[in-house]
C-alpha cells in the first residue's frame, strides 16, 4: 500500500503512470516468450530450428513494442526497468550465497553414513542419557551439525534419536500413506533412526505431528514425546576474504539472512525443549 500510495503522488496523473506501465507489460510479455522457449528446448527437447524461428517472429513483436516504450525511459519507463533489476540483483546474490552456505555446510556435517559408524566407534566413550532426541536436519546425505556438536563436545547421546528432515513437494497436499519414510540406517539396536517427512507446498510443517503418527516398530521402540527435546543448528553468517562475492553482495546476503521464518515456530516445535546450537561459515 505504502509502495503503490508513493507511486501515485510521485507521477501525480495516470498518463505519467502509464509511461511506466507500458514497460512493464511489454518487458514481462518479452521475458515471458523468452522463458517458454527456453523450456521448451531444455526440459521438452523441441528442435533448434522451430525453436528458432517461434522465437524470432514473436520476439521481434516484443522487441518493437519495447523499443517504442523505450523512448519514455526519462519520463517512467525507468521505473519497472529499476525494479526488476533490484530484485534480480537480490535474488542471484542469495543463490550465490545459499550455494556457498550450504558447501560448506555439507563439508563441515560429513556423510550421515560415516558418522553413525563413528558413533558406534565410540560407543564405549559415550554416555548415553534416557529420553528422545529429534535432531532436525536438512535432508539424508549428511549428518545435523547439532549432533556431531554434541557427540564432540559433550560425549554424550539420547537412548533414541531421531534425525528428521523435512521434504515440500511440488503438490499441494501430500496423502497420508505417502507422508513418512523411516530409515533405520543400517542397524536395528542403537536407537537411532532416520525420518523424512514429505509436506506438500500448502502445508504447514507440524514435527510434533509427524512424530506422534510414527509407528513404534519402526523407531526401534516407542518415542518419549511429551519429555522430548528437539534440536536446531543454526548458521551466523560472517564476512571472509574469499573472493567469493564481491563485497557489497556479500553484505548484501547477509543483511537478506536475517529476515528468514523463526525456524522453531515454522516448524511447530515446543520452544521450552528446544535446543538452538550455532556455528559461523565465512561467505
Amino acid at each position: 500500500m505504502v509502495s503503490v500510495l508513493t507511486l501515485v503522488f510521485a507521477f501525480r496523473s495516470s498518463a505519467a503512470l502509464a509511461f511506466a506501465f507500458g514497460m512493464a507489460v511489454t518487458g514481462t510479455i518479452t521475458i515471458t516468450t523468452l522463458l517458454f522457449f527456453y523450456v521448451a528446448r531444455a526440459k521438452w527437447g523441441t528442435p533448434r530450428w522451430l525453436i528458432g524461428t517461434g522465437a524470432a517472429l514473436l520476439l521481434t513483436v516484443d522487441l518493437l513494442f519495447v523499443a517504442a516504450n523505450l523512448t519514455k525511459l526519462v519520463h517512467g519507463a525507468w521505473l519497472p526497468l529499476l525494479i526488476g533489476l533490484t530484485v534480480f540483483t537480490v535474488m542471484t546474490t542469495w543463490q550465490r550465497g545459499r550455494e556457498l552456505v550450504t558447501a560448506e555446510r555439507a563439508r563441515r556435517e560429513g556423510p550421515l553414513e560415516e558418522f553413525i559408524e563413528e558413533l558406534r566407534a565410540k560407543e564405549a566413550t559415550t554416555l548415553r542419557v534416557p529420553g528422545t532426541a529429534v535432531f532436525l536436519n536438512r535432508g539424508k546425505e549428511t549428518a545435523p551439525l547439532a549432533m556431531r556438536a554434541n557427540l564432540e563436545h559433550n560425549h554424550v547421546r539420547h537412548d533414541h534419536v531421531v534425525i528428521l528432515a523435512i521434504t515440500t513437494e511440488p503438490v499441494p497436499r501430500v496423502p497420508a500413506d505417502r507422508r513418512i519414510t523411516v530409515d533405520g540406517l543400517g542397524y536395528a539396536d542403537d536407537g537411532i533412526v532416520h525420518v523424512t517427512a514429505h509436506v506438500g507446498y500448502m502445508e504447514t510443517p507440524d514435527v510434533p505431528g509427524v512424530l506422534a503418527a510414527l509407528d513404534p516398530a519402526s523407531t526401534e521402540g516407542p518415542l518419549q514425546l511429551d519429555e522430548a527435546s528437539y534440536f536446531l543448528s543454526t548458521i551466523e553468517l560472517r564476512r571472509g576474504t574469499a573472493p567469493t562475492m564481491a563485497p557489497w553482495r556479500k553484505r548484501l546476503f547477509i543483511a537478506t539472512s536475517y529476515i528468514t521464518a523463526d525456524a522453531a515456530e515454522y516448524f511447530g516445535l515446543p520452544r521450552d525443549r528446544t535446543v538452538i546450537m550455532g556455528s559461523h561459515i565465512e561467505v
